[in-house]
């Protein structure tokens, strides 16, 4: 197999990341000599912070350990500003994880930890992850709050530490590309890279060389203003830079990016090839935000290739990696709420020191004794009011604190049954679905089984007029004219028997695939001999339950559809509910509309239309002359639970399964109505014609 340069590279590129495993970042045997030689227990405290961010990117283990470590020594010794840092790596930990809830707690207990400390570097480094949580969940107005805040602390203060604010100029143009705001992300990302460029100080920090996140991120707002090459350059480059820091997340995201952008180019060889080194390293740390988007795209990637094996494998990774996320957004908002009373409890400590502020200067310029104890004893009075007011505040706090505790428990209780129930209404829909065909699958049977009788009693008297010929023992010419000409007929007789077999085992095994709980492969099938089936057997359901309904059938079948490689039984699933919706409109304007002048000779009318539209798609149209769908519900046909029908006549999620069935066939199912005229409901599929294959009718 020929590869191309990139992927040359990309592969020459990875014999030198596939050694992270057992390599160190190079700020940690300095870290670890520091340590060995420090005597004051806050200063072990710092350094097991700093240790403990070394390996942020790296080993995971590592971070929690050091970060522990500092943890319990900083609370024996009661050193908030060291407890506060150290809390502030597991915050990292828990959000490169996935616990982005957990995350927010941790990162706000640092937050007060800081302010109790007067800890500004602590304070903005904390205020930065923050922000990145909001990103990680593409919530990028909160995000960039946080940011701006960060930035202001770290040029007030003057840290002697520039990493930090580049990875802040990083982060503000990585948001703006996200926001598409492409200007403002290019001014950001520059200043960045002007001061890693000119700065002495980035080798010492305990947070490393920012050069393979500020890469990574300039290579993104590159593919987004549409130089694709200098972006592809840029990954490169990201990912290089990251093998001598030790950092497998700038390289994992690097290798992400690659892919992504390989794969909206359609060049899948190039897209499952970084995907794939993508995983692998995001799974050793394991950077979850990183796995689920990597094996979303190569789950999509094998889709599209035809490989169930391979889709399957990394649709079941992406579904782990999601399920540790915890439903990030609902939890999200939450912890925000309680996060807002936070900040309400800080800003009442702020008006309290603004008031005392205040308190001094007044005392300063009071200049007799008896105004001036006057004045004291009424700012004393006030104080002492305010005191009590802000202890009865704090008292609220924190019981709303302990409600929204109780609040977030039930809550996520709730959504636990709410998924067992979904999937109990989806069972029940599938299985009411299929009791509802049966009385179409009777019928259908029924005439194959009629002929099978009819044509075997033929058969036997032939036989036994045969053997009563055979008997006699002496043939005439016209007797043996006679025999060929009975042979002949039961020969025909025996073959239509073979036909309507075929028919109702057709029939019976459609019932069967339908009724399966797995999930379904491909098959050859006949479009139009299956759309045509779903049809007529769910036509004689509704005759069956309705003896006075008629309606025209009007199929009109492409012969040029040929074979496709579709799920007959989910495709089945989407056909039934569309032709019971048919039924039923055109079943009401009969109803609400009977025989009058102005309408004396209306008739129901269900046509079904397939059609191959191109090489690589067909289109299945199901149309009636019902009564069409009001304007009011034309936004809600595809929504969940939402019903134009009485209540005892379903649930509403017929068209909402279907869609998402269709969709999951790589398809779309789109509607066109015209109230009191007709509806028509399109699906149309990838399906490139199948040939060499045994075809399913």
């Amino acid at each position: 197999m020929k590869y191309s340069r990139g992927l040359v590279a990309g592969a020459l590129l990875w014999g030198g990341i596939s050694t992270f495993c057992g390599a160190q970042s190079p700020q940690t045997p300095a870290l670890r000599q520091a340590l060995a030689r420090a005597t004051a227990d806050t200063s072990r405290v710092l350094l097991l912070a700093d240790l403990s961010a070394t390996y942020r990117y790296s080993d995971f283990d590592s971070v929690q350990h050091y970060a522990r470590r500092g943890l319990d020594l900083a609370r024996r010794i009661g050193y908030a500003k060291g407890e506060g840092r150290c809390l502030s790596r597991l915050g990292l930990l828990q959000a490169e994880r996935g616990n982005l809830p957990q995350a927010l707690r941790t990162d706000l207990q640092a937050l007060r930890l800081h302010q109790a400390g007067h800890d500004a570097e602590g304070t903005a480094r904390t205020l930065n992850q923050t922000g990145l949580l909001y990103q990680a969940l593409d919530d990028y107005r909160p995000a960039l709050a946080y940011y701006y805040r960060a930035k202001a602390l770290y040029e007030q203060a003057r840290i002697d530490d520039d990493s930090q604010l580049v990875s802040v100029l990083t982060n503000l143009g990585s948001t703006y590309v996200g926001r598409r705001q492409l200007d403002s992300a290019e001014f950001f990302l520059r200043r960045a890279y002007e001061l890693t460029t000119r700065s002495g100080n980035i080798a010492r920090s305990p947070w490393g060389n920012p050069l393979p996140y500020l890469l990574r991120e300039t290579g993104l707002l590159a593919a987004a203003q549409g130089r694709t090459a200098e972006a592809i350059a840029y990954y490169h480059r990201s990912a290089q830079a990251a093998f001598p820091e030790n950092d497998r997340r700038s390289a994992c995201r690097a290798f992400q990016y690659l892919a992504e952008l390989y794969h909206r180019q359609g060049r899948a060889d190039s897209s499952v090839y970084y995907a794939r080194r993508a995983l692998v390293v995001g799974q050793t740390l394991p950077y979850v935000v990183g796995v689920v988007r990597t094996s979303d795209l190569l789950t999509d990637a094998f889709r599209r290739l035809g490989q169930p094996d391979s889709t399957l494998k990394y649709l079941l990774i992406q579904q782990t990696a999601q399920d540790s996320l915890y439903n990030p957004q609902r939890i999200k908002q939450l912890d925000a709420i309680g996060f807002g009373e936070q900040q309400r409890l800080q800003e009442l400590e702020q008006e309290r020191t603004e008031y005392r502020a205040r308190l001094r200067s007044y005392l300063l310029w009071s200049g007799l004794g008896a105004l001036a104890a006057l004045v004291l004893s009424y700012f004393n009075r006030r104080q002492r009011r305010a005191n009590a007011e802000l202890q009865r505040l704090n008292g609220e706090v924190n019981q709303h604190r302990q409600e929204l505790t109780t609040q977030r428990d039930r809550l996520a209780h709730m959504l636990q049954e709410l998924r067992t129930a979904q999937h109990q209404l989806v069972l029940r829909e599938k299985m009411a679905s299929l009791g509802e065909l049966m009385a179409g699958v009777a019928h259908e049977i029924q005439q194959p089984a009629q002929a099978i009788r009819n044509l075997a009693g033929v058969s036997e008297q032939l036989c036994q007029e045969l053997r009563a010929e055979v008997l006699k023992g002496e043939f005439a010419p016209t007797d043996l004219e006679m025999l060929d000409e009975m042979l002949l007929n039961l020969a025909r007789y025996q073959t239509k028997i073979g036909q309507h077999s075929q028919r109702a085992g057709s029939i019976v095994r459609g019932m069967l695939e339908y009724s399966g709980t797995q999930p379904g492969a491909r098959q050859v099938t006949d479009l139009n001999a299956l759309a045509e089936d779903y049809l007529r057997l769910t036509y004689h359901d509704v005759r069956a339950k309705h003896r006075h309904f008629h309606a025209a059938l009007l199929p009109r079948l492409d012969a040029a559809m040929g074979t496709v490689e579709v799920v007959r039984h989910d495709l089945g699933r989407v056909l039934i509910s569309l032709f019971a919706n048919a039924f039923y409109a055109v079943q009401e304007r009969r109803r609400l509309s009977p025989d009058t002048d102005e309408q004396p000779d209306y008739v129901p009318q269900v046509t079904l239309t397939t059609e191959r539209t191109s090489p690589e798609q067909v289109q299945i149209r199901v149309r009636d002359n019902g009564l069409g769908i009001p304007e009011s519900a034309q936004a809600h046909v595809f929504e969940r639970f939402f019903s134009t029908k009485p209540a005892d006549e379903g649930l509403g999620l017929g068209l909402a399964l279907s869609r998402d069935i269709v969709q999951g066939l790589g398809g779309t199912l789109t509607v066109q109505t015209e109230p009191g005229a007709y509806t028509e409901f399109i699906i149309t599929l990838p399906a490139p014609e199948a040939v060499a294959a045994p075809v399913l009718p």
